[in-house]
């Protein structure tokens, strides 16, 4: 046991210590990144590539956004990542930020994140939070992600994807860079993403969604993006062309945007929405520009 822990940390670290003896090393402490998600390993991803500066003008302030998304889809690691990009808090607001991170990180079961929560505590003698409702409820700004030098700086395997992409979606149809922002955001480009909803492969399709447009194998690159891309090419017919309802019912189904005559209220669906809008009109303009933004 650390001594330097406060006793309230004590007693939460002695009972998450006991879940553990009880339940199993999974339940005493928050999954690790590599076990997150699909969309969530893709906005963890495409944050550290924001904060190096990897294929993109590094941008911490996007990295921080980015990361706090993947904290709202359920990632300790996202809020951890976030609360050290604006460590060491060089203003109030900074350090507002960087202890409210801590503390929904905190929540999530993100051990180290509790342990520099509990330390910053004892340093200010405040116990009180540092989440304002404003920060808790706020729209991660992503306009400025250039996607276009993201894709350009992945793996090779993930380039192909990509390429691949592009060069089918014309076929049905849809604009290369909306079935790239939607490949982005929903596996990162990964053939053998599979999510906890048993979405599969790069276009994330159910099985439902599998089935009707005639995919036999969602694991088959080329057969999921065709799959992912007839649905899209079905979506644009029955909403007009209508590109941000497109996005929602890709997310929600056509039936909940149907019900609600619009994006439905979500908050999952609506920052999805404005994610993928936000990735397919970026493009590579932004290239050329300052190598670096701060917070």
């Amino acid at each position: 046991m650390d001594r330097h822990l406060s006793k309230a940390a004590r007693h939460l670290f002695l009972l998450v210590a006991g879940i553990g003896c009880v339940f199993g090393p999974a339940a005493a402490a928050a999954p690790a990144a590599e076990d997150e998600a699909p969309r969530v390993l893709a906005l963890l991803d495409q944050g550290r590539a924001a904060e190096t500066g990897r294929g993109l003008v590094r941008s911490p302030a996007l990295a921080a956004s980015l990361y706090r998304e993947a904290g709202r889809l359920g990632s300790s690691e996202g809020y951890y990542r976030a609360a050290l990009i604006y460590l060491p808090g060089r203003t109030p607001a900074l350090h507002a930020a960087a202890r409210c991170n801590l503390e929904m990180a905190s929540q999530l079961g993100h051990l180290e994140a509790f342990r520099r929560l509990d330390a910053e505590r004892r340093r200010s003698g405040d116990a009180g939070t540092g989440c304002s409702e404003q920060e808790t409820a706020q729209m991660p700004d992503l306009a400025e992600f250039d996607l276009q030098g993201y894709i350009a700086d992945l793996p090779v395997a993930k380039q192909r994807v990509a390429g691949l992409i592009r060069r089918i979606a014309p076929h049905y149809g849809i604009d290369p860079e909306l079935a790239l922002a939607i490949a982005a955001v929903e596996s990162n480009f990964n053939v053998r993403a599979l999510s906890p909803k048993n979405a599969m492969g790069v276009m994330q399709l159910i099985p439902d969604t599998a089935e009707r447009f005639g995919v036999r194998n969602p694991f088959e690159t080329e057969q999921n993006i065709r799959g992912g891309l007839a649905y899209l090419r079905w979506l644009s017919e029955y909403f007009g062309g209508d590109r941000v309802r497109i996005i929602a019912a890709y997310n929600a189904g056509e039936g909940a945007v149907d019900r609600y005559g619009g994006i439905p209220p979500y908050p999952e669906t609506r920052a999805y929405v404005k994610r993928v809008m936000d990735y397919s009109c970026t493009g590579g303009a932004r290239k050329g520009g300052p190598r670096e933004k701060r917070i």
